[in-house]
């Protein structure tokens, strides 16, 4: 049977040049980066070379990124650290109603620790108006965090303005850039960015890795207290392989940057085109300002795990929405603050590709799956009852 793997916003798959500049340090330059000798001192040369890596993908400073775990240890570090560190400044968080779980689960738990949150309004596309951001600030505002492209509709988010909005009224401003980095030009100098997060595994490096980028002079307190690792700010003995493997990702990303957002594109309208000609499908997300490898569509009458399993079966792989919420049967929190009514948000469907798919598997997809609709819906009676209305 064939394979198709249309989920790369939940992860992607290591790439060979990232795996093989990774391999050395699992058994040849093994060495705790902290250590003195000979094989320690690599070990921090490697990491200092990814830090390097990392900073000119994203137009930051090497000094200005700390390594983490993870996009959401880095989520975590840049609203809790910033939030604690500027208390006695001000209580009050803006961010969006269509953030990812990591912003939005800590954006709860601040607000159980005191801080007033503000979660702004997306209009029917999933995009953020830089004038309720503006509306929204207070003089308790010390942070702005609204990611830079929505995990899952792919609507790009006007950044830039947001951006100068924050400087222009002394408040620091976090992008979740997780989904932006290889897809999307970030520069967090020209976009007055603060702090952005970013994670290995969407951009083909390994899972267990990722970054945040704190701009010099950012008050920002740590989470993690140990050894004093990464600046003080991420106690804990590096994860040396994974941080190498994110930096060469990095670096490749950058490289193919314009290649590969091309091939990613051309692949995301055909799936558009091919799917928009089933009857009752309505694409979610802005129509043109959109991640490059994202397809979210809702389907009448449909759930979306039903075809996310049929899909599966002709071995197709892709979600409904955000992997971290793909076993809640909740309805999409982005869908629902687009205005789609429950039962349109169920039926939805993400695809997104990258640049090691093919128009072939395009070709595949767009064979397989009306023909899994039309079975679907032949066992709905609420499909059957409008089909009967219409005719």
């Amino acid at each position: 049977m064939k394979k198709v793997y249309l989920d790369n916003s939940a992860t992607t798959r290591v790439s060979q040049e990232v795996l093989d500049a990774m391999l050395p340090f699992f058994t040849e330059t093994y060495g705790n980066p902290s250590s003195l000798h000979t094989m320690g001192q690599e070990a921090s040369a490697a990491v200092q070379k990814a830090r390097e890596q990392v900073a000119r993908a994203i137009g930051a400073d090497a000094e200005e990124i700390i390594f983490t775990s993870c996009g959401t240890e880095a989520d975590n570090l840049a609203l809790v650290g910033t939030a604690y560190a500027n208390r006695k400044k001000g209580n009050h968080i803006i961010t969006s109603s269509i953030e990812h779980p990591a912003i939005l689960r800590t954006c709860e738990f601040l607000e159980k620790e005191g801080f007033r949150v503000t979660y702004l309004p997306v209009d029917r596309y999933g995009m953020v108006s830089p004038a309720d951001v503006e509306a929204a600030i207070r003089p308790e505002t010390t942070l702005i965090s609204v990611m830079a492209v929505n995990n899952e509709i792919g609507t790009i988010q006007p950044v830039r303005e947001i951006g100068r909005i924050a400087k222009e009224h002394n408040v620091y401003f976090h992008s979740d850039a997780v989904q932006a980095v290889g897809k999307v030009p970030i520069n967090v100098k020209k976009d007055d960015i603060d702090m952005l997060s970013l994670s290995g595994h969407k951009i083909h490096a390994p899972k267990g890795v990722g970054a945040l980028y704190v701009k010099k002079g950012t008050r920002i307190q740590a989470l993690i207290h140990g050894g004093g690792q990464e600046r003080n700010m991420k106690s804990g003995t590096e994860n040396v392989p994974g941080i190498v493997g994110l930096g060469q990702a990095c670096e490749a990303a950058i490289r193919d940057f314009d290649k590969n957002t091309a091939h990613m594109k051309r692949l995301r309208d055909k799936l558009i085109e091919g799917l928009l000609k089933i009857d009752r499908v309505r694409l979610n997300g802005h129509p043109t300002i959109r991640s490059p490898n994202n397809v979210n569509v809702s389907f009448s009458f449909i759930e979306g795990e039903s075809l996310v399993l049929f899909l599966d079966m002709s071995g197709i792989e892709a979600s409904t929405g955000s992997a971290c919420s793909s076993k809640n049967l909740k309805a999409s929190h982005v869908l629902l603050a687009c205005g789609l009514p429950p039962e349109e948000a169920h039926g939805s469907l993400r695809l997104t590709n990258c640049a090691f798919n093919t128009e072939d598997e395009i070709d595949y997809v767009l064979e397989t799956l009306p023909g899994i609709v039309d079975r679907l819906r032949a066992m709905s009676p609420l499909y059957k009852e409008a089909a009967r209305t219409t005719t």
